[in-house]
């Protein structure tokens, strides 16, 4: 009988040719996917609010990668105004996109609103990469097997959409804005996949989680979380490098399909081998899922044309 073995880093295809964009890449998740993805051949765009963060980052990788091909992007998720600029020049300077990863985000922050009015975690998690694949889609659309990768988070189970205080107006919880925002990373993956699917589009769209991963969003933790955390992260987390496996094998495998989900697969699927995992029961909800991408238009502004 033969074993099955676990699917990693050296299961990646050769991606010379494409072009990936990913946000958040300046450190964790996203600065394994950009490192991952350019050892592999792709263009990769390190798409980041702070363009020095992203220099820093675009020098990590190539101490690793020498022939790494890396292009920085300052694009703020927070602020829809960049983000419409940053996909203007994206379009402008890479006519061909194979993969967007979605993968930028904020944890547990203070109250705070952005430029646009809205909840920063809603704003930063969720509007912001709906605007952004959106304002994307058709440079998407053009190139066979494209895809759109989301990360969306464990967390996600804990999340319900508020429609009737969508941007935290009348009471703020830090912990709820966060579940929420990961809940709608989901929602919208599975609903562009729905979306896209009955529009005859070959552009995939899948989404992954890191399970319970050490990365930078400790920064937006409260003190008290700060300061014990490391000691007790090593008994609960999983290294970042580990937790970006989901989502690379959303990207990559030649074997995912869109529409689905990919998560750590050990026990509670907060860490361990990446493979398929079943997306919480509030994320299966179809009528949410349709009007929570009816507001997210009204609150972004951009319309996805299918």
């Amino acid at each position: 009988m033969s074993i099955r073995r676990r699917w990693g880093t050296a299961d990646v295809p050769d991606r010379t040719g494409t072009t990936a964009v990913v946000t958040g890449a300046s450190s964790g998740i996203g600065l394994h996917l950009a490192e991952e993805l350019a050892r592999r051949g792709a263009h990769v765009v390190l798409a980041v609010r702070d363009p020095e963060r992203g220099a820093a980052a675009a020098d990590r990788v190539r101490a690793g990668v020498p022939a790494a091909a890396l292009t920085v992007q300052e694009l703020d998720l927070a602020d829809l105004a960049s983000v419409r600029a940053g996909a203007k020049e994206l379009r402008a300077r890479f006519p061909r996109i194979d993969l967007l990863v979605n993968n930028a985000g904020v944890m547990w922050t203070d109250r705070a609103r952005t430029p646009d009015g809205h909840e920063l975690q809603f704003a930063t998690n969720h509007l912001g990469h709906f605007a952004l694949t959106g304002l994307l889609l058709d440079t998407l659309r053009a190139v066979p097997g494209a895809r759109v990768v989301t990360i969306s988070s464990y967390l996600h189970r804990l999340g319900r959409i508020d429609f009737r205080d969508l941007d935290a107006e009348r009471r703020y919880s830090r912990y709820r804005a966060y579940n929420q925002s990961k809940l709608a990373n989901l929602m919208f993956a599975l609903e562009l996949h729905r979306r896209l699917t009955e529009s005859g589009s070959g552009l995939a769209s899948l989404a992954a989680h890191p399970g319970l991963a050490a990365t930078g969003l400790g920064r937006d933790f409260p003190a008290p979380v700060r300061r014990f955390g490391p000691v007790f992260a090593p008994l609960f987390l999983q290294p970042a490098a580990m937790g970006m496996l989901p989502g690379l094998r959303a990207a990559t495998d030649a074997g995912a399909r869109s529409g689905e989900f990919y998560g750590p697969l050990g026990l509670t699927q907060t860490r361990g081998a990446p493979g398929l995992v079943r997306p919480g029961r509030a994320a299966r909800d179809a009528e949410v899922r349709r009007r929570l991408w009816d507001e997210s238009e009204r609150l972004t502004g951009v319309r996805p044309l299918f």
